[in-house]
């Protein structure tokens, strides 16, 4: 999705903020997290950011005691998100999977029944099995918000199936300053078993965060591991 800018505010800043209330809402720190509160209806940079988040823009209301759902704004928002920016026809595997797990986490953690929103759209799963572990680690990183617990359970099942892969990848990804892709890695990790200890995924992803000068997705993935899974310090 290319980066648009409306007015002084890019795309960009208004998913850094957005991924900022996500960490801190992770962290148990700030107010009571609300999507609506943070990105508006009806707003065309608002409904992007969600997309660019995907399920992550619904995280805290994975731990019940950290967010207060905004009801049917929240509701309205995440609908507004979901028809404005559908995968195409010739949308790439990355982002049916990233549209799919934003239904799956509005039907997990928004109220309301399953008939209230789409139907998740079928998103292959071949290239888990064919690509080469670079490209594997590129596509999983960028899926990270899949890793929320009970989201994408036949996705994690299959990346589980190259874990050695995965962690190739996130060394790689260390080794070449790419602390976005490392610390989606390492969220995927943190979710997967069986991953070798000689990778020493907590002090890597600490080392991530800190390296990473701030960055909010960076923030925002590291702070789930911890939230979730308990990996990373």
């Amino acid at each position: 999705m290319a980066e648009q800018a409306q007015g002084a505010v890019p795309l960009s800043a208004v998913v850094a903020d957005a991924a900022t209330g996500v960490a801190l809402a992770l962290r148990g720190e700030g107010d009571p997290y609300a999507l609506s509160r943070i990105l508006r209806q009806g707003d065309a940079l608002s409904l992007a950011a969600i997309r660019v988040l995907g399920a992550d823009a619904l995280a805290p209301y994975a731990l019940d005691h950290r967010a207060a759902p905004g009801g049917e704004d929240d509701e309205t928002v995440v609908r507004e998100a979901l028809a404005a920016y559908p995968p195409g026809a010739d949308a790439s595997e990355v982002s049916v999977w990233s549209y799919r797990g934003l239904v799956e986490a509005s039907h997990a953690f928004l109220p309301g029944g399953a008939d209230r929103w789409p139907r998740p759209p079928e998103a292959g799963a071949v290239w888990i099995d064919n690509d080469p572990w670079p490209k594997l680690a590129h596509r999983a990183s960028q899926l990270a918000a899949l890793a929320l617990p009970g989201l994408a359970p036949g996705l994690a099942d299959a990346l589980a199936a190259r874990t050695d892969d995965l962690a190739r990848g996130f060394v790689r990804a260390v080794r070449r300053r790419d602390w976005l892709q490392a610390a989606g890695l390492g969220r995927w990790l943190a979710r997967l078993p069986q991953v070798p200890p000689t990778l020493g995924l907590d002090a890597g992803l600490a080392f991530v965060r800190q390296m990473s000068g701030g960055d909010a997705r960076v923030t925002l993935h590291v702070a789930a591991a911890r939230s979730f899974y308990g990996r990373g310090r």
